[in-house]
């Protein structure tokens, strides 16, 4: 087997394209929520802390010296490491409500189980029907009965019976 062709057989297999949908849907969900969390809940709790962005709170290390860029500002950005977190409690939610519902789905199709429709007849069987519904009527029924039943023989001619000569019997005389 090729490399190509196998590589296109892996390619076509469902589970490939469900986790390729997955992981696109999910950058995109990805870039939502990250602005939800930016542009949405972040300001009102940045009011509610005094004006604070959690953005750009961090821990300098090293600051940044102005006389010299060679020497760049190091800093533990905990701030943004606190909107990520958010980020990941909201989608973690999120994930969690559609596991959920798709759960809840499952229980119902298994506890409440539609019936198998019956498989299609085969030709034999379509052609089996045909023809019994055919003798069912009443014309081809009559037709098909005598069919089956044997028309009687017919009678050979009775041949002529011969007697011997016999005296014909005298005539008896009632008893008085």
């Amino acid at each position: 087997m090729s490399i190509v062709k196998e590589f296109r057989e892996f390619i076509a297999r469902g589970n490939v394209i469900d986790l390729a949908v997955g992981v696109i849907i999910g950058a995109a969900f990805n870039g939502i929520v990250k602005s939800l969390v930016d542009q949405v809940i972040m300001p009102p709790i940045g009011l509610l802390t005094g004006g604070l962005d959690f953005s750009k709170l961090e821990w300098v290390l090293r600051a940044e010296d102005p006389a010299t860029e060679a020497v760049e500002k190091v800093a533990i950005q905990y701030g943004a490491f606190i909107n990520t977190l958010i980020q990941f409690f909201i989608v973690a939610a999120v994930v969690f409500l559609l596991v959920k519902l798709v759960n809840q789905i499952r229980r119902a199709d298994a506890a409440d189980p539609a019936p198998a429709a019956p498989p299609a007849p085969t030709p034999e069987e379509k052609l089996l029907t045909e023809i019994r519904d055919l003798l069912a009527t009443p014309a081809v029924a009559a037709v098909a009965q005598a069919v089956e039943k044997p028309a009687p023989a017919a009678k050979a001619p009775a041949a002529p019976k011969t007697t011997a000569a016999k005296k014909p019997a005298a005539p008896r005389k009632p008893k008085a």
